[in-house]
């Protein structure tokens, strides 16, 4: 996973489509942020269907990772810096 490995994460979803990442944010959370695919965030580039989503939610982000050979995870990741970035934007 690149640099998050070397944050703390929590993992919402394993294995999941790119749909059920997006329904699992639509449904839990409230500020969404729409990002292309390819997109860079904690040293990685975001992989998916339009439309991908970056979800916040206070200091924490949660969004899709595609980990080769493994999958694709929700992953949440507190990091007030990063979430600070995407609300300026």
């Amino acid at each position: 996973m690149g640099c998050i490995e070397k944050t703390p994460y929590e993992v919402l979803l394993r294995n999941a489509s790119f749909a059920e990442c997006r329904e699992y944010q639509k449904k839990h959370y409230s500020e969404l942020h729409e990002v292309k695919p390819g997109h860079k965030i904690f040293d990685v580039h975001i992989i998916g269907i339009p439309p991908v989503y970056i979800a916040l939610d206070g200091e924490d982000l949660i969004f899709p990772y595609t980990k080769p050979c493994h999958g694709t995870f929700l992953l949440k990741v507190r990091n007030p810096e990063e979430a600070a970035k995407y609300r300026k934007n």
